[in-house]
């Protein structure tokens, strides 16, 4: 059974191979999409939460973001969209971060 769990995780990857290729090779040339980019992808996951009753954390809801196949190119994505906009543009991106 295990082998079939690989399997399909191998399959699913060979499947979401071409779009992960694609969103790494997007070129930023254009400083409305870099600055699309940086406001579209969020610097840290929103799903990370910290219920507390007084002072106390009662639930903690760790980062969910890892589970989205595309997580690491999205992240590299906008990485290079900051990176575009400070040295060709010479923007200020901390609004961004």
């Amino acid at each position: 059974m295990s082998t079939n769990i690989f399997t399909s995780i191998s399959f699913v990857n060979i499947l979401l191979q071409p779009i992960r290729q694609q969103l790494q090779s997007l070129k930023i040339e254009d400083h409305k999409f870099a600055r699309l980019l940086c406001k579209l992808i969020p610097a840290s996951c929103p799903f990370e939460r910290e219920i507390k009753i007084y002072k106390r954390t009662i639930l903690y809801i760790p980062p969910l973001c890892k589970l989205n196949p595309f997580y690491e190119q999205l992240v590299e994505l906008r990485f290079r969209a900051l990176t575009y906009l400070a040295d060709c543009h010479g923007e200020d991106v901390t609004l961004y971060c």
